[in-house]
């Protein structure tokens, strides 16, 4: 009688390549450091209904850029005078925000995670 197989080896690998995905994924999120997770939240709370704050989906409006851009428009250190002293843009839609120096420093840090 030939022995039943359960798994093929494709199915092994599929296993095997999920397992390491999740592995990877885990390591990615508990690289981020506890700055960079309150610039995260603060991105949630104010920022997420407009612009995207990952690194694949497009901006939920036109006009609002990819967070994950900026640094290719500009260094995003660059950004924190404008943060402590509350963003103006050019249209009406965009809300002003005045950070204190604690969150600038994590919103930046937070932008930073978006480089790579």
């Amino acid at each position: 009688m030939k022995p039943l197989r359960t798994c093929s080896t494709t199915s092994r690998r599929a296993f095997w390549a999920g397992i390491l995905m999740c592995a990877w994924s885990s390591a990615a999120s508990a690289q981020i450091g506890p700055a960079a997770q309150r610039g995260t939240n603060f991105a949630l709370a104010n920022c997420v209904s407009c612009h995207s704050i990952d690194k694949v989906t497009p901006s939920s409006l036109s006009l609002a850029p990819p967070f994950r851009t900026l640094h290719l428009r500009y260094p995003v250190e660059s950004l924190a005078e404008a943060l402590a002293e509350g963003i103006v843009t050019g249209h009406s839609n965009m809300p002003e925000f005045r950070l204190d120096p604690g969150q600038v420093g994590d919103f930046i840090h937070f932008l930073k995670t978006l480089e790579n």
